[in-house]
């Protein structure tokens, strides 16, 4: 049985995104995706602008006239949500941790699925897979993926995103939009990130707190790392030292774009107790532009 806890912040998740997704997002999710392939419709006469290509030329011989193929796109996609919960992801300095986010924003993207017909799934990583949930349809099923988001717990802290890349290459047979949601904090997975772009739709969701952008001026501060255990004392009242680290915050993301780039990967920042609606508004627009081009 769920705790009663969880059942609140489950069902308020589902009201508020299903909510979102009515609004705001469900046809801009469709326009941004692509079907896996083209069906067949219909042969009609030909018509001014007309692909030339398309002409049925056994119809058009019986019936002394042009006429042309007409297709329609195969809507039906399979989506998997690729998700970190490693011990980084429990950090927030406002009023939501990461995984919370995590959480919600699971909940719009597996809802604007639903909306749109296509099967969800999900896998949870540490450094290691610890579960899948294949894809599938229905409104069941979606609010299983939220709930095993907000609900799992594991006593391992690290990150292995090259076995998790891994993991999806193997499963997944077919051609997927694969959501990766992360924090990104890992190195080694490059090679693996490119394979997996070549053969899926991979889409990075990177989930950055405020804080591992800019340090305000608190005096003494003890840093841990969640998923190693060290410790740092820093001095945060030196400007100096807060213009370091916030130099080496802005390096070590700006890495991480450039593997992005460099495997040809989108990707999206969302911040815990930040609005994520008009930076995934925006995100839908790029990719239907980027769609139209091709």
């Amino acid at each position: 049985m769920l705790p009663k806890e969880l059942v609140r912040k489950l069902r308020r998740i589902q009201i508020y995104t299903d909510r979102l997704v009515d609004e705001a997002l469900a046809g801009q999710y469709a326009s941004a995706f692509k079907g896996t392939g083209m069906d067949f419709a219909e042969v009609r006469q030909y018509q001014p602008g007309d692909e030339v290509r398309r002409i049925d030329w056994n119809v058009t011989a019986r019936m002394g006239t042009p006429y042309v193929k007409t297709y329609e796109e195969e809507r039906e996609l399979t989506v998997l949500l690729l998700v970190d919960l490693s011990a980084s992801t429990k950090f927030g300095t406002k009023e939501q941790l990461k995984s919370e986010l995590v959480a919600e924003f699971c909940a719009v993207l597996g809802f604007s699925a639903l909306k749109n017909n296509d099967r969800v799934g999900m896998g949870i990583f540490t450094d290691r897979m610890e579960l899948f949930v294949p894809p599938k349809k229905g409104r069941r099923h979606v609010l299983r993926l939220i709930r095993e988001v907000l609900y799992f717990q594991s006593d391992r802290k690290g990150t292995d995103l090259e076995q998790a890349l891994s993991f999806v290459n193997r499963v997944l047979t077919r051609r997927a939009v694969v959501f990766l949601i992360s924090d990104f904090e890992d190195t080694g997975y490059e090679r693996t990130l490119k394979v997996a772009q070549r053969r899926h739709d991979i889409i990075a969701v990177r989930v950055l707190d405020q804080r591992e952008r800019s340090i305000p001026k608190l005096g003494l501060v003890s840093f841990v790392d969640p998923e190693t255990g060290e410790h740092l004392v820093v001095d945060t009242t030196s400007p100096q030292v807060r213009r370091r680290l916030e130099q080496l915050l802005r390096d070590h993301h700006q890495a991480q774009k450039d593997i992005f780039k460099a495997t040809r990967t989108d990707w999206i920042d969302i911040t815990p107790g930040q609005d994520y609606i008009p930076v995934l508004r925006s995100f839908f627009a790029a990719r239907k532009r980027k769609m139209s081009r091709r």
